[in-house]
């Protein structure tokens, strides 16, 4: 309602009604006189009948309407009135430059909410997948993300990426809580653009990353990203190495997790390979360097996305993802129950909660009989940890991944330890180099964050074999090793049943700092089992009588005990109550390693699918004609066999034995590992030219051709 009307409706409410009425219709009965409204006539007309209604005075007013100088002061107003109804129109003036900036600001910030549209979003659902806004709306306590750079949008203008220009840029950046601690989080959002990974969107990136180390808070990846936008050639990849160096910078500073929640593909799997923790989703997620098309171009395969890069590849076979997930709610979910596990940074501890499990509760008398009297037969390990943890919850890290071994984080009246144990159920729980490897990450995880190590302890040594061997058994399993003397956390070890050869040492013993080793009565700690033993002991003697003696002096843990490689012999059902007391004494030690800039850890040749197959055969370069009086090379080797040392003379273990109607022929590797053995005195001054094959035409010959 405009000013002069509200006036209006004012004075008529002050006179009494039938002079209203009156007014009106002589206002009615002026303006059908006049005819068509006119810019000069009506106004005139109706502002007589309201100075009428003002001024007049011939019908008493009541007790509560206001007095006739009142109104005669009101009627004076409506003279102010006329005249601006008599005057033109007024023009609006254009809006102001903050308002402009306003409005645009907020049509930015709602398409930034809407993504890449309705359509696509639609599309994105059909496919069983949360947009970017909605997994952070799950992973996060309700109300509290905070988003960075909502409208940052990429610089492209190449290919018609100037017609293409989305507020955020296909991520979401920010920070929120998770279960009240402040954590740090990015999400990709795969209906802009596909997700793909430009300049900008690494600057989003790695701001909050940055931010991340800077207060000391855990950074979580959600990807789903289609790789580098190729329309922004190499700036987009110079933005994967921006954020590759974070990851390494971030690494052991604070706790960093990778969801694959879509595809990733290329480069873009280096950035979860390079975090703590890969988690993925089954059957809508898949990471790979080069995609099936590729690999049938070059190699001739065909493989399906989901059998060459899938949850099930990576959680079972390659080790690359620690966890999958039927779909992303669970995901969301084991998010939060990991991140529980983990303190805010390397600068302080994991948060311990309220004791609602007593350390002496009476249920763990079953713990007594839980070992098999048979020394072969296989059990359960993973019954007896969820037995000594509290409520029996383990968060199990890699759990279809090398079973033989098992990880995973846990609390011990509410505080947070990680949990390495070998599995009887798998392998008899030998350590092979799957479990090698992955039990060093975890220890090596768990001490970079302060996290106190419990382990127990029962195999029978390192997994023997050709396949195990080719593939550098030696060399992974020292990774576990030196994972555990590194460590400088509290470490507790439980020996159960057996704890023979290398692996002893290995998992945590007294003898790499270990700060609390105890045994079961039934542990058995011994250079190798009874059964072996014998065989190389009683050579041509009684077996079955060394077999016994052997099994009665090492078959025990007594000798371990009078030794001091375990400080006591527990009763399985004070296992509990004894880690608690020991982790309690333990929360404040200290303990540094000597100063260096870093360690060197065994970390060669990973292993090869041929090393895996040791039955396929060797190449062998072809052996050159041979001129009249020329030695052979076994000639040659024989000649000097007798100068190498020992070792230089043991011959390969798979390679073939010659026939006798020909000489053994050695191939080329071997003949220069030869050669550099031989002392220079015995050497040729300089090796001779080859001779060349006959049937092979020379470079002369071929040019007179």
């Amino acid at each position: 309602m405009s000013t002069s009307t509200w006036k209006l409706a004012q004075m008529c409410a002050l006179q009494p009604l039938r002079v209203v009425n009156s007014l009106v219709k002589q206002a009615a009965q002026a303006q059908a006189s006049a005819g068509p409204m006119g810019v000069g006539r009506w106004p005139h007309q109706r502002s007589a009948s309201v100075r009428a209604l003002a001024t007049s005075s011939h019908t008493p007013a009541p007790k509560t309407t206001v007095s006739q100088r009142s109104m005669a002061s009101v009627a004076e107003s409506f003279d102010d009135w006329d005249e601006d109804l008599d005057s033109p129109p007024i023009k609006h003036e254009p809006p102001s430059v903050k308002e402009i900036a306003r409005k645009r600001v907020g049509d930015l910030q709602r398409q930034a909410l809407e993504g890449g549209g309705a359509e696509r979003v639609a599309v994105q659902h059909s496919r069983g997948k949360l947009t970017a806004r909605e997994r952070l709306s799950m992973l996060f306590d309700a109300g509290t993300f905070r988003e960075t750079d909502m409208i940052k949008a990429h610089r492209g203008v190449d290919f018609g990426m100037d017609k293409k220009r989305f507020a955020g840029d296909g991520v979401v950046t920010g920070q929120g809580k998770i279960n009240g601690r402040t954590v740090f989080a990015s999400s990709q959002d795969f209906t802009v653009l596909g997700g793909s990974l430009s300049e900008t969107q690494a600057e989003k990136i790695c701001k909050v990353m940055d931010r991340a180390m800077l207060v000391g808070a855990p950074f979580i990846c959600l990807n789903d990203s289609g790789g580098a936008r190729i329309q922004e050639g190499i700036a987009s990849l110079g933005g994967y190495g921006e954020i590759f160096q974070r990851n390494v910078n971030a690494s052991g500073v604070i706790p960093q997790i990778s969801v694959i929640m879509g595809p990733c593909a290329g480069g873009a799997v280096y950035s979860p390979a390079l975090t703590d923790f890969t988690y993925m989703v089954r059957d809508s997620s898949y990471m790979f360097v080069t995609g099936p098309e590729v690999v049938k171009a070059v190699t001739n395969e065909e493989v399906t996305a989901e059998a060459l890069g899938g949850a099930q590849t990576h959680s079972r076979v390659s080790g690359v993802c620690h966890g999958a997930f039927d779909n992303e709610l669970e995901a969301m979910a084991g998010v939060r129950r990991l991140v529980s596990y983990l303190p805010q940074s390397n600068r302080e501890r994991a948060e311990v909660l309220p004791a609602l499990d007593r350390r002496d509760r009476d249920d763990l008398g079953c713990l007594d009989l839980v070992i098999p009297d048979d020394p072969n037969s296989p059990y359960d390990m993973r019954a007896i940890v969820k037995k000594v943890v509290d409520n029996g919850d383990i968060e199990e890290i890699q759990p279809d991944y090398a079973r033989n071994i098992i990880t995973g984080f846990a609390r011990m009246e509410g505080r947070s330890v990680g949990v390495v144990a070998n599995q009887p159920l798998e392998l008899a729980g030998c350590l092979d180099i799957d479990s090698s490897v992955k039990a060093a990450r975890f220890v090596r995880f768990c001490d970079a964050f302060g996290i106190p190590l419990v382990s127990f302890v029962d195999m029978p040594g390192f997994l023997p074999g050709t396949v195990q061997e080719y593939n550098g058994l030696i060399r992974h399993g020292a990774k576990l090793l030196f994972a555990y003397a590194e460590a400088t956390v509290p470490k507790i070890t439980v020996i159960t049943r057996k704890a023979y050869g290398g692996g002893y040492i290995t998992m945590s013993s007294k003898h790499l700092r270990g700060d609390a080793n105890y045994a079961w009565p039934s542990a058995e700690i011994a250079v190798m089992g009874a059964k072996g033993a014998a065989e190389i002991i009683a050579r041509g003697k009684d077996k079955v009588a060394a077999t016994r003696e052997y099994e009665e002096k090492f078959a025990n843990p007594i000798m371990a005990a009078e030794r001091g490689f375990v400080d006591g012999l527990l009763r399985p059902s004070d296992t509990r109550r004894i880690i608690c007391e020991d982790l309690e004494l333990l929360q404040d030690k200290k303990l540094d390693n000597p100063w260096k800039k870093h360690a060197n850890m065994p970390l060669e040749r990973a292993p090869s699918a041929r090393a895996a197959c040791p039955a396929a055969p060797r190449r062998r370069l072809p052996i050159p004609h041979r001129a009249p009086g020329a030695r052979t090379p076994s000639e040659s080797h024989s000649k000097l066999h007798s100068k190498l040392p020992a070792s230089a003379s043991t011959s390969r273990p798979h390679a073939a034995a010659a026939p006798a109607d020909r000489p053994a022929r050695v191939t080329a590797p071997s003949v220069r590992r030869v050669l550099a053995m031989i002392p220079a005195t015995v050497r040729p001054i300089r090796p001779r030219p080859p001779i060349p094959d006959p049937g092979i035409p020379s470079r002369g010959a071929r040019d007179r051709h």
